[in-house]
């Protein structure tokens, strides 16, 4: 066992994961987890290979996780542009049931320890919400459009390489009396470094990641509403944004957002992607342009979708597409990206 790093947090007035290990490697749970994996994939190759067998399996994974013999796999390493170059590491068949496994278990109860203004990988979250608070937070600060509005808008260097596993392991153990289920999650996470013989790092590409992403911040999310305090703070992802009328304030607080997420999560701000400017000049947040009253389409954010679109064109995507448009003051581009691919294709 990877010994626990950090005192993030402590067990005093936390609730506790009360699901037991054998309800996440139990048979149904690893069906329904199954159910759920096959979703979008069932003509996959790796998936269609093991779905020939599927009870064999299911039922020898169960096996392995009840002797606690399972072992996590290695991954297949692949590249991606969107929009920026990325790195995703995937795992086996077998070893992503287990994630999905354990994600049907614990995403309940961690999500009810999360603040209201974390957006990302959530149920009932994304985006759109998050934009939508981004604009009540501008009425409420601004009284209605009657005074200036500045945004501080941060940005975490490399997070998802940069993670400790220690300090997560330390902030999962609190949460979860069952060690089991604590050895099987280092199980998971231990699969995985960002660098050659480091405890360090969270793969892009495993279900799991996405949630341990939100346990690891939601460190820091506490932190900002009920340590310094501040009531106006959105977060999807590792992009967040502090709203204030007062530009001093929001300068004053960086060197202190620095200081938490460099010694309790061993995290830095990007250099390049910290800033505070106003609503009224437009600030770019999570694929637009926002302003007070109204939001327009960032242009990287219309080159990708035009991309995809002119590279392997479908109706469904470009309904998808439609409907994110719908959320800005994008008719114009809609009715062009009509006009260019629904009638032509």
């Amino acid at each position: 066992m990877l010994p626990m790093g950090g005192g993030v947090l402590s067990s005093r007035n936390k609730i506790h994961l009360t699901h037991k290990y054998e309800d996440i490697v139990c048979v149904s749970n690893l069906l329904s987890a199954w159910q759920e994996f096959e979703q979008g994939k069932s003509k996959k190759t790796d998936v269609v290979e093991f779905s020939r067998h599927l009870m064999d399996h299911i039922l020898a994974l169960h096996r392995d996780l009840v002797n606690l013999t399972y072992c996590h796999g290695g991954y297949r390493e692949f590249r991606i542009n969107d929009p920026k170059p990325r790195v995703i590491h995937k795992a086996s068949v077998r070893d992503r049931l287990v994630h999905h496994a354990v994600y049907r278990i614990l995403y309940p109860f961690f999500d009810r320890t999360f603040i209201a203004d974390s957006f990302s990988c959530r149920n009932n979250k994304g985006t759109h919400k998050a934009i939508n608070r981004f604009r009540k937070f501008g009425r409420q600060v601004s009284h209605n459009h009657t005074r200036t509005v500045w945004v501080l808008k941060c940005d975490i260097r490399k997070f998802f390489a940069s993670v400790d596993q220690r300090i997560l392991l330390h902030i999962l153990d609190v949460y979860i009396p069952d060690k089991k289920i604590v050895n099987l999650l280092y199980n998971i996470i231990a699969s995985f470094s960002a660098t050659p013989y480091t405890a360090v790092g969270l793969p892009l590409g495993n279900l799991t990641s996405q949630l341990f992403s939100n346990i690891y911040l939601n460190q820091f999310d506490q932190w900002v509403k009920h340590k310094i305090k501040v009531k106006h703070y959105i977060r999807y992802a590792d992009d967040f944004v502090f709203l204030s009328d007062n530009r001093n304030a929001l300068l004053s607080i960086i060197s202190e957002l620095q200081n938490f997420l460099t010694e309790k999560l061993k995290l830095q701000l990007h250099p390049n992607k910290v800033f505070i400017k106003t609503i009224a000049s437009g600030v770019d947040f999570l694929g637009w342009i926002l302003f007070p009253s109204h939001r327009v389409l960032r242009k990287v954010t219309k080159q990708r979708m035009l991309r995809r679109l002119a590279k392997n064109f479908k109706p469904e995507t470009l309904q998808s597409y439609l409907g994110m448009l719908s959320h800005g003051n994008t008719f114009r581009l809609r009715q062009s990206i009509k006009n260019d691919f629904w009638l032509l294709n």
